[in-house]
This record gives C-alpha cells, structure tokens and sequence, in this order.
C-alpha cells in the first residue's frame, strides 16, 4: 500500500530517525581541526538532501559556506522549508543548493566534501565510483578531507528488518534482498506513526554494497594520499556510544557503522 505521508512528515520522520546534522558536523569540524591544524570553513555536502547538514554548517562562524549537491529536487524543495528558511540573512547568503549531479558539481574547491548516509552505494561499478571519488578529489583544497560513511557486518547483509523505537514514532530498516554475487542490494525504509499506522517503503535504495577495503582501495587509486577508518566505541547497553576514533585494528561484530576519511595529503 502506498504511504499518504505528506512531504513534510515524510522528511521528518527521516531526519529524526537516521539524521543528526548537528553531531556530523561536530565530527567533521573536529577532526579537520585535528588534522591540519585549523578550522575548515567550506563543506560541499554531495547527495545533500534537505541540506540539513549544509544548512547547520552555516551557522558555525560568519565565514562559513556550504554548498548542497543533489539531482532531486523533491529533497532541496523540503530543505528550503525545513532548514534554510531558519537561518538569518547572513547565513542564508553562505548557504548554497545545488541541483547538479555529483560527478559535475560546479562548485569552488572546498575544505571537506562530504557523501553521507550511503548515499555513494548508488555506484554499481567500480569504474563509476572511481570516476566520483576523482571528482571529489580535484575538488577540495590542498589539506582537504573527505567524509564517508559505509556499514557492514554479518547481520547487515541478511533479509532482516531493524527497528528502533522514539517517540511517536517506529522506524524500520529492512534489507529486502541481496546478491552475494554482485553485492547488488535493496533496502526500505518503514515508518510506524503515533496512530500506529504503518508506512511501507516511504524511501527505497538501489545500491551496490561496497566493503571497507575495497572502498579504501579506490579511494587511494582515486589520488587521495592517505585513507582513515575511524570506528565507534562501545555504549553500556552493548551497541555504539556515538563517538568515533581513528583505528585500524578492531574487533569485528555482528552490525556496524563507520566513517573512512580520506586525506589529499599525509
């Protein structure tokens, strides 16, 4: 059955599920900081969205700018009302939509680029994924990072419905089939309102399932210098507490997810 969410309460219950723009761009700020040894002050969010991390970017300090890449327009239309109409005049001069493709995106060089949310598994080929990590890459500046995030684990690529419960709402991450062959996948997102009425595959995705080495693989044949994995640490009641540290030796469990950050220079 087709969902009757309205537009707004279909990007809602998104962002409060699986969105918290705020921590990604404490993270991103952080560790950019960390690395060169002073604060970033441009970000191109790829495959954007609302631009709901673009949009908390702008706010950081009067000389940030963000520039928010999508081809849907359904996503950026939501982002003006959801986010961009909520910064003041200054910050809203800063901030940046940008209906391109990703592998064009005609924007200046940037410290971070970032493509979150998995967004890149859209890329079913190897050649395709090389060409778009190329892309990032003449497009940062000269200590540019750039920011991923994958998933992986043994549990991640069986048929099984994750749920996580809040408020008001019940959100369900299913993986509806996957070739073990081909790491072609689907995967759904389901919504359960206040009402208790359930809201199949509001949002479906295509993907490749693409595996950290191979991805780390790429991105160093794509030019980059240097590939960081950071990993979450572990919460009280056993899943992640949210913070994320750069290793390379870690325990393996049954569901996970991470960041790799890629460095134009060592």
């Amino acid at each position: 059955m087709k969902s009757t969410l309205t537009l707004e309460e279909k990007y809602d219950y998104y962002e409060r599920s699986v969105q918290n723009a705020e921590s990604e761009v404490e993270f991103m700020h952080d560790q950019y900081k960390r690395i060169s040894g002073k604060n970033p002050t441009t970000l191109r969010e790829d495959f954007c969205g609302t631009g709901a991390i673009s949009c908390e970017w702008v706010k950081q300090n009067k000389k940030s700018k963000a520039y928010g890449v999508d081809l849907d327009e359904e996503p950026i239309r939501m982002g003006f009302v959801r986010h961009f109409a909520k910064l003041n005049k200054d910050q809203q001069k800063r901030m940046h939509y940008l209906k391109q493709n990703v592998l064009h995106a005609e924007a200046p060089k940037v410290d971070i680029i970032c493509a979150f949310n998995f967004s890149y598994y859209i890329f079913h080929k190897r050649a395709e994924l090389l060409k778009y990590f190329k892309s990032v890459h003449k497009s940062l500046k000269n200590k540019g990072l750039f920011f991923i995030d994958l998933f992986g684990g043994p549990e991640s690529q069986k048929l099984v419905t994750d749920v996580k419960h809040m408020k008001g709402l019940t959100y369900y991450w299913e993986c509806q089939s996957f070739n073990p062959l081909t790491h072609d996948c689907v995967f759904a997102i389901h919504f359960k309102d206040k009402k208790g009425k359930k809201h199949r595959n509001v949002f479906t995705y295509h993907w490749r399932f693409w595996m950290m080495p191979e991805l780390r693989d790429i991105l160093l044949e794509a030019g980059f210098a240097k590939v960081t994995s950071y990993w979450e640490g572990d919460g009280p009641d056993g899943g992640g507490n949210g913070e994320f540290s750069a290793t390379e030796v870690i325990e393996n469990c049954d569901a996970w997810v991470s960041y790799l950050v890629a460095h134009i220079k060592e």
